[in-house]
């Protein structure tokens, strides 16, 4: 079997033993879910080796999707960390082979402070699997390992039971991208939901404007000492007119123009896009992209004439929203 062929097979061994997972998905798997909704504490994950790496992930997904949740390892459990434990948590309690002796050790203690077990095992007559409030069969044909030894399409099942709790969960109790975001505040898609335009605009001085009747080659100095690229145009009650961007100055003096003694007014581009200030920076940037403009003039909200800031692309890519 050539290298690319080994591959495809392993794949196609874990694929298979997925469905056949899926098929087998039945009244046990919603009270699971009913379960862990209906607690009144956390769901505690525990597993030993390769299934304790996959629990640690199955933690880590509960916690960032809703679902209050932490790892335990077992051979911890066994001297002290069972603490952590309390009446009201679900523990979600993984072994492929239900015998694995360090979460059998564990498992009186759980019944005793009082928590729910869950057990994700490949062998329905197996002690945990017996000892166990709800059984899910994480069971598979064979393992992609063709020694049979390695924990493979058993590891990658696991995974995917875990996700499928997770996701379901997450649906049941209406969770959101911006509940999502709260949990995922340093990374972009906790950017995206959380930073707004307020958070990042210029304001006060630094906002680029200049008055109707200001001759372009004070428009110009406005445009350079600001660094934005932009000047706003006001009326005398302080109103925006339109914009002028360094773009357009370029290319009226590449064609011979003479401008720079023009008012503002005879040069600006009226009506120039805005944005309110309370909206998502992520929303800045896709009007951007889409118009191929790099400023947006801030207003407090669609009514007011005022612009109270102004936001550059480059703050919104600074910020890392991209």
């Amino acid at each position: 079997m050539t290298i690319i062929e080994e591959a495809r097979s392993v794949i196609r061994i874990e694929a298979e033993a997925l469905n056949a997972m899926a098929d087998r998905i039945d009244s046990s798997f919603e009270r699971a879910v009913e379960l862990i909704l209906g607690s009144t504490g956390r769901v505690i994950v525990s597993g030993m080796g390769k299934s304790g790496l996959v629990g640690q992930k199955i933690a880590s997904t509960l916690a960032s999707t809703g679902t209050p949740a932490f790892f335990l390892h077992p051979a911890e459990g066994i001297h002290g960390d069972l603490g952590m434990i309390m009446t009201g948590d679900v523990v979600i309690a993984i072994s492929n082979s239900g015998e694995t002796d360090e979460i059998l050790r564990i498992l009186p203690s759980i019944k005793r402070l009082g928590a729910r077990l869950i057990a994700m095992s490949g062998n329905p007559a197996s002690n945990l699997a017996r000892s166990s409030d709800i059984f899910l069969d994480i069971s598979v044909k064979e393992e992609a390992c063709p020694l049979g030894l390695a924990p493979t399409a058993s590891t990658t099942a696991t995974l995917a039971m875990g996700d499928a709790l997770a996701v379901t969960l997450l649906v049941r109790r209406g969770f959101k991208a911006e509940d999502f975001a709260i949990f995922h505040p340093g990374g972009s898609l906790g950017k995206k939901l959380l930073l707004r335009v307020e958070d990042l605009m210029h304001t006060g001085p630094a906002i680029p404007l200049v008055q109707e009747d200001t001759l372009m080659k004070e428009a110009l100095f406005v445009i350079t000492e600001k660094a934005l690229g932009v000047t706003g145009v006001c009326g005398g009650d302080g109103a925006l007119k339109g914009i002028i961007t360094d773009g357009d100055l370029r290319r009226s003096l590449e064609k011979g123009h003479d401008i720079l003694n023009q008012r503002a007014d005879e040069v600006m581009k009226h009506n120039p896009l805005r944005i309110k200030r309370g909206e998502l920076a992520a929303a800045a940037l896709q009007v951007m992209e889409h118009r191929a403009i790099t400023s947006l003039f801030v207003f407090e909200d669609d009514q007011s004439s005022f612009p109270c800031g102004i936001i550059h692309l480059h703050d919104i890519l600074k910020a890392g929203i991209a």
